[in-house]
This record gives structure tokens, C-alpha cells and sequence, in this order.
């Protein structure tokens, strides 16, 4: 064996060499190796509305409406409820006002009824005859019939136990009829009485055929 062999064998034999070429660019193709060219992304187009798109579909509330009748039938019904409420409360404070103001004014007109009572007497004895008392007296009495004040009681009138206080009776028969006005009555508004009116009373034979009446009331 030469020494060129044994020098051979005392070697393993040697791996082959393997060059891994790491340029980003390839040289050949002049592209950037590792990256692959994202595709062109295309634009999704816009949904144009339908026209044969029912209305449900572009307005939700529409749509919940539809889909809840029961609920829309109950709102409904709720708001017609309340309506009706104020519609009676606004009756009821109209009502309660005109009360309340009808009530003032029949109190304040009672106040006066003594006034007239002494006007009346001074009528009876002829002092209403002359000026001033007279105007004074026409004044008061229209005022009085401007807030709706009526007298009545008037001598041959029917008996009227709501509208007449009887302080003496007379007589048989079974007609009454007011004898004398010893003081007169006085009504408010649509006939309120605000005083009965003091009479005496007569009662007398109802004559065949008679047609019960109620005399027409004087004036303040």
C-alpha cells in the first residue's frame, strides 16, 4: 500500500457541499422570492333599493308594528282611554267653576234681600214716591235682575209648599191659595230659591173644571 492510500484511509470521504442561495431578489426573475402578489380585490357593489321591496323591510318600526298588532291595538286603546279622561276632567272643572262661581253670586245677592224687604215696605206706604229713594231703589233692582234675582209671591197665586212658607191658614176647601204676601220670595239662576216666600194661606172650593196655575212672580 502506498502512502497516498493510507493516507486516504485514514480520512472518512467528505459530503458534498450544498450553497443555499438567500437573495431576496431573484436574479433571474428580478421578483422578491417568498412573497406571492396578493390579488387585485374587487369592490363589492352597493345593493340598490327595490322598488318592489315591501316598506316592512326599509323601516324597522314599520316592521315591528306589523309584526304586533296586539301591541299597536293596546297603545291605541290606552291613548283613546286618557283622552277620554281629560276630555271629562276638562267637564268636570268647567262644571265646578260655574258652580262655584253660580254659588258666590246667589250668596253675595242674599245679602240684599233685607234691603229689599225695606224697600218694599217703603213701597207699601207711598215713601218710593219721590226722588232719591226711588232711583235708588230702581237701581238695586236692576242690578239684581242682572245676576238673574226674580221675586215672586203674589196674592191669589196656587199654594206652593217648596216655594211658599205658610204662617196661617184658613178655610175649608181643598184650594189654596196664597191670601196674603207678608213677605216676598226670591229665586237665582235657572229657579233656585233663595228664600221662600212668607204667606198666609186660604183655602177654598175648587170651582168644577179649574186648571191649576201658578200666578207669574213680580218683579225685584
Amino acid at each position: 500500500m502506498s502512502s497516498s492510500e493510507r493516507r486516504n484511509g485514514d480520512k472518512p470521504p467528505r459530503e458534498p457541499i450544498s450553497i443555499t442561495d438567500k437573495r431576496r431578489v431573484d436574479p433571474e426573475t428580478g421578483r422578491v422570492r417568498g412573497h406571492t402578489p396578493s390579488e387585485p380585490v374587487t369592490p363589492t357593489p352597493q345593493r340598490e333599493p327595490d322598488p318592489t321591496t315591501p316598506d316592512a323591510e326599509m323601516h324597522p318600526g314599520d316592521r315591528t308594528a306589523g309584526e304586533h298588532p296586539d301591541r299597536v291595538a293596546e297603545l291605541t286603546a290606552d291613548l283613546q282611554r286618557v283622552q277620554a279622561e281629560y276630555t271629562n276632567y276638562r267637564r268636570r272643572i268647567e262644571r265646578d267653576r260655574y258652580a262655584a262661581v253660580e254659588a258666590a253670586t246667589a250668596s253675595v245677592a242674599a245679602k240684599f234681600l233685607g234691603i229689599l224687604d225695606d224697600l218694599d215696605r217703603a213701597r207699601e206706604h207711598g215713601d218710593l214716591e219721590n226722588e232719591p229713594l226711588r232711583a235708588i231703589a230702581a237701581k238695586l233692582g236692576a242690578i239684581l235682575s242682572g245676576l238673574g234675582v226674580a221675586a215672586f209671591g203674589e196674592e191669589g197665586e196656587r199654594f206652593d209648599p217648596t216655594l211658599h212658607e205658610a204662617v196661617q191658614h184658613a178655610g175649608t176647601g181643598g184650594d189654596p191659595v196664597v191670601d196674603r204676601v207678608l213677605r216676598r220670595g226670591y229665586t237665582f239662576g235657572d229657579h233656585k230659591v233663595l228664600r221662600t216666600a212668607t204667606v198666609t194661606v186660604v183655602e177654598e172650593l175648587a170651582p168644577p173644571g179649574n186648571v191649576t196655575g201658578t200666578a207669574p212672580a213680580g218683579d225685584c
